[in-house]
């Protein structure tokens, strides 16, 4: 084989790749159907807290460092087998043996290094900022996790008894969590069985919560800057705690601030309809927002937990 063929040959190859790159990079934008935001988030739901947006730009420039990386290497095998496999008309004479490149192993060693430390450093960043605690929050909710629940307790807001306005969950009826937007707010989290995690996926964080966190050495005090936009967000236990671990369900019920301080303001107060105090249902539904102030979740249903029930569980209205 001559010369001008064989680096004719070698042209043709190269221009095939190329071409197969730049088809690739043209249809899977195209075929995809996701914004360039979608595709960015490489699989997270769109965050609705600062903490949450931290998160994600940390995930997703992670990604890109590693699908950079991957590029490289991948184009690296890809040459080599374009351009230095056996050819027709080429001996079995191998190519020029060299045992040791220092200034190739260098590189190999000081860029992964340098890669990690980048990494590790923004993400102790990430997690510092995450992880940080402000005194005097606006908001402050007890988180109670037990088999197969949650409650959710209010301290500074008294009920008309005196005692903090609680929400519990049942196995008839999903506990709303009602939260403010563009307020600080405090979660203490405690079990009162076993593991459980206190997870909204909106939040792009989870949390374990412990038994007697105290006593097994856990921080179970967490906050969020604020809820940066109204909404109805399912939360979930993701810690495998038995049986109906996976029917653990909650929902979070962002409202505006003016709209939340009515909320907090009816929970103080008995229903004229009931002579009982109002649950976080009935006074959703008085505030008279819409879907937003559903007395019921509408972003999950519940399950029936009584292990004698053998039909399948329906959502609310089937």
């Amino acid at each position: 084989m001559g010369r001008a063929q064989r680096g004719e040959e070698r042209r043709g190859s190269k221009r095939r790749v190329v071409q197969l790159a730049a088809l690739a990079l043209l249809v899977i934008p195209l075929t995809s159907g996701c914004s360039v935001q979608d595709v960015l988030r490489f699989g997270w739901p769109a965050g609705v807290t600062p903490q949450s947006h931290a998160m994600r730009e940390l995930w997703t420039w992670s990604a890109v460092a590693a699908l950079v990386v991957g590029a490289i290497t991948w184009g690296a095998m890809f040459w080599a087998i374009a351009f230095h496999r056996k050819r027709k008309g080429d001996d079995d004479t191998p190519p020029r043996q060299t045992q040791y490149n220092l200034p190739v192993e260098i590189a190999f060693t000081v860029i992964p290094t340098i890669i990690v430390a980048v990494l590790f450093g923004f993400t102790v960043n990430v997690q510092n900022y995450v992880d940080t605690d402000q005194p005097n929050p606006d908001v402050r909710v007890n988180v109670t996790a037990f088999q197969w629940n949650w409650r959710f307790d209010y301290p500074d807001n008294p009920g008309p008894d005196g005692t903090p306005v609680s929400t519990l969950g049942t196995s008839e009826t999903i506990p709303l969590l009602v939260l403010p937007t563009q307020r600080r707010i405090q979660f203490t989290q405690q079990s009162n069985d076993v593991i459980h995690s206190f997870f909204v996926p909106e939040f792009l964080f989870k949390r374990d919560v412990f038994p007697l966190p105290d006593k097994n050495d856990q921080d179970n005090v967490w906050q969020i800057d604020q809820i940066e936009r109204e909404g109805a967000f399912v939360g979930r236990c993701a810690e495998l705690c038995g049986s109906y671990h996976a029917m653990m369900n909650f929902e979070v019920r962002a409202l505006q601030p003016a709209l939340y301080d009515r909320w907090v303001a009816l929970r103080a107060q008995n229903n004229p309809a009931t002579g009982a105090p109002y649950t976080a249902g009935e006074a959703l539904a008085a505030l008279g927002c819409g879907q937003l102030c559903s007395p019921e979740a509408y972003t999950t249903y519940p399950f029936n937990t009584d292990r004698t029930h053998r039909s399948a569980s329906l959502p609310v209205g089937s």
